[in-house]
C-alpha cells in the first residue's frame, strides 16, 4: 500500500497534473487530498481532474473549502466570518473578491460534494502504522506552526494522538518532525509553494518520502493568467514563478499566536 498525499493544491492545475503523473509513475494506491483544493484559479477544472482519477481518492477539507462554501448564497461577503465560523474574524476585503469568484466557479456543481469532506481521514499504512491526515491539526483547519514552532506549544494538541503519523499541511512548507511522541510530517502544498519553485507532495509506504515535482512554469502562469481569476497575474508571478521563500514565510508566521 503507498499512499500520496496533496495538500494545498489551490487551483493550480497545471501543478496538479505534473504531480498526478508522478503519482502514477509511484504506482500509487491511494491518493488522499488533505484540502484547499480551493481558492484559486482553476478551481472546477482541478476539482474535476481530481474526481476522474481512476485511482482511489479520499479527500478532507481545509479552510479553503469552508470559506468558499460559506460564500454561496451570501448577498454581503463582508458577513461572513472569517472561514465562515461565528466567532472568526471577518473577512479581509482583498479576500472577498477571490473567495465569492471561487464559490460562483464551483456553485452548484459541487456544492454537495465539498460539504461531505470530512475534517480528518485514518489509514493504515504499512511501514508507517496508523496514519492521521488532517489539513492544519487534528483539531483545526486554521492553527498554524512550521519546523521552528517550539514544542511546548504543539505538544498539548497532539499529545494523546491516536496515531503513529500525523500528515498536514496548510502552512505550504514541507517538514518532519516529531511533537509529543508522534510523527508530523508536513506534505507541502502542490499549487502555492513557500520555498523552491515547483509542487509538493509526500509519497508514504513503507517509508516517508517527501516528494518535489517540477512543471514548466512560464506555460502554468500563462494558463493562470487566462483564466478570470480576480488575482491571476499575482497567483502567476508569486506562487508559481517565483515563491516566497521559505526562511520568510517562516519568520512571518512566528508573529502568530499559536492557539
Amino acid at each position: 500500500m503507498r499512499v500520496a498525499g496533496l495538500f494545498d493544491i489551490h487551483g493550480n492545475l497545471p501543478a496538479l497534473e505534473a504531480v498526478l503523473a508522478d503519482v502514477r509513475a509511484a504506482g500509487v494506491d491511494q491518493i488522499l487530498v488533505g484540502g484547499d483544493v480551493l481558492p484559486g484559479p482553476m478551481p472546477r477544472e482541478a476539482l474535476a481532474r481530481l474526481l476522474a482519477l481512476d485511482v482511489p481518492v479520499q479527500f478532507i477539507h481545509g479552510n479553503g473549502e469552508l470559506a468558499v462554501l460559506a460564500q454561496i448564497g451570501v448577498s454581503d461577503p463582508a458577513t461572513v466570518r472569517y472561514w465562515g465560523t461565528t466567532n472568526g474574524e471577518p473577512l479581509p476585503e482583498l479576500l472577498r473578491p477571490i473567495l465569492r469568484w471561487t464559490a460562483a466557479e464551483i456553485h452548484p456543481e459541487y456544492d454537495a460534494i465539498l460539504k461531505g469532506w470530512p475534517k480528518t481521514w485514518r489509514i493504515e499504512v504499512p511501514g508507517l502504522g496508523p496514519v492521521l491526515f488532517c489539513h492544519a491539526t487534528p483539531r483545526s483547519e486554521t492553527e498554524c506552526f512550521t519546523r521552528m514552532t517550539p514544542h511546548d506549544l504543539l505538544a498539548p494538541v497532539f499529545d494523546g494522538v491516536d496515531a503513529a503519523v500525523v500528515v498536514c499541511g496548510h502552512t505550504h512548507m514541507p517538514f518532519d518532525r516529531i511533537i509529543a511522541g508522534v510523527r508530523v510530517v508536513n506534505a507541502g502544498s502542490v499549487g502555492m509553494p513557500f520555498g523552491a519553485p515547483g509542487a509538493d507532495w509526500v509519497l508514504l509506504g513503507p517509508a516517508v518520502e517527501p516528494r518535489h515535482t517540477t512543471y514548466d512554469l512560464n506555460d502554468a502562469a500563462a494558463r493562470i493568467r487566462a483564466t478570470g481569476y480576480p488575482q491571476a497575474d499575482e497567483f502567476a508571478a508569486r506562487y508559481v514563478l517565483d515563491p516566497p521563500a521559505e526562511a520568510d514565510t517562516i519568520e512571518a508566521l512566528t508573529s502568530v499566536s499559536f492557539r
